[in-house]
């Protein structure tokens, strides 16, 4: 491959890393930071760090005009982003930096799912695989549940994260368990948090500020299925813009 052709591949893979905000999600942004706090949440009472308050939301403000759910938390919060390495481990394109995660599980929520597409994947790699974690699943006393499939979100669908100035596509591949004290929000796989804040991110080190938009979209829509993702992908910018496509399509309905 010529030197031109180099650096035009390099930065076509780049484009999906570092890809703009587009206007009308950057107004939907300010809105709902200038609105303060969630009008119609649909489940709340989560926390973003076990030392913040549980004022933290699922938000349906705008379920039925944009068909899309997020997390916000009081004052024009939104979440941080804490780092998961749950699913396939060990694979070439691991760099060591999940070895520092005091709680990595060797299986994804939807592994059956993605095992199932018969494509040789046998469940998400969050090295590879940029997802998002969402929803709320446990059976301690007091543990906060939230399942987004009864409100229309479908497992494995494409979500799109405000990170900075930056918008990335993943999917939705996993659910807080009640592993820990609290019911948190806010957490995303390796290879998305190092899309969104670069090689700082490892295993135990996260994003701490409350500024990140998590964007879950409703119907099947949403949803690439077997054939409309690569989900046999070596890479993160191999995986992340098969599903560019269909997250620039599904930002287009949201309305501020």
């Amino acid at each position: 491959m010529s030197l031109k052709s180099l650096l035009g591949f390099s930065m076509l893979l780049g484009a999906s890393v570092a890809r703009d905000v587009p206007s009308n999600v950057k107004n939907f942004y300010n809105s709902i930071k200038s609105k303060g706090q969630c009008s119609s949440p649909l489940a709340t009472g989560f926390y973003s760090e076990y030392n913040n308050d549980n004022s933290f939301s699922y938000c349906g403000d705008h379920l039925k005009d944009s068909k899309v759910i997020y997390i916000t938390g009081k004052n024009g919060q939104f979440a941080n982003m804490d780092i998961d390495c749950d699913g396939t481990q060990g694979s070439a394109a691991d760099d060591g930096r999940c070895g520092k995660s005091d709680d990595t599980q060797s299986i994804t929520s939807f592994a059956d799912t993605v095992r199932g597409y018969g494509k040789g994947v046998r469940d998400l790699d969050a090295n590879i695989h940029p997802y998002v974690v969402f929803g709320n699943v446990g059976s301690k006393k007091g543990f906060k549940e939230f399942d987004p499939q009864k409100h229309g979100i479908e497992p494995l669908s494409v979500m799109a994260v405000v990170c900075g100035d930056k918008l990335i596509y993943g999917v939705w591949g996993d659910e807080n368990g009640d592993d820990g004290e609290k019911s948190v929000v806010g957490e995303a796989s390796i290879s998305l948090a190092t899309a969104c804040f670069g090689k700082s991110m490892n295993g135990n080190n996260g994003h701490g500020e409350n500024d990140v938009l998590y964007i879950a979209f409703t119907g099947k829509d949403a949803v690439p299925g077997k054939n409309g993702a690569k989900w046999a992908a070596k890479n993160y910018n191999e995986f992340e813009s098969s599903i560019q496509g269909l997250g620039d399509k599904l930002v287009q309905r949201i309305k501020a």
